[in-house]
């Protein structure tokens, strides 16, 4: 699997953006997929995680009911809606398919100002 991600950007605080991720693989993308992030100075912490047939889904509790994971599977495409985003936010968000070997995306840049 080859994930490609797109979107990000800079956005004052308050705004949205949506971050995208395009898997390049020869199956029907029945593996759970998702989005991590990671700050300076700080770990990698899972943001969003959509099951294998996108009913799972599992949020960071600070990002609950501000963030959005969908999938699209005719795409091979996951999205992350992020609305009313605040300085915190700020990282190199990393797509992530738990495929066979997990893959990671080359990661995008997200930047809330205040």
């Amino acid at each position: 699997v080859q994930l490609v991600e797109s979107g990000g950007g800079l956005v004052q605080a308050g705004g949205s953006l949506n971050v995208s991720c395009v898997a390049f693989d020869d199956g029907s993308m029945v593996y759970d997929m998702g989005w991590y992030r990671q700050s300076p100075g700080k770990g990698r912490e899972a943001v969003a995680i959509s099951g294998w047939d996108g009913e799972r889904i599992i949020y960071l509790d600070s990002v609950k009911g501000r963030f959005t994971i969908s999938r699209d599977f005719t795409k091979k495409t996951v999205h992350l809606q992020m609305n009313s985003l605040k300085p915190g936010n700020t990282a190199t968000y990393y797509c992530y398919a738990d495929a066979s070997p997990g893959t990671w995306g080359q990661g995008i840049q997200v930047t809330v100002s205040s």
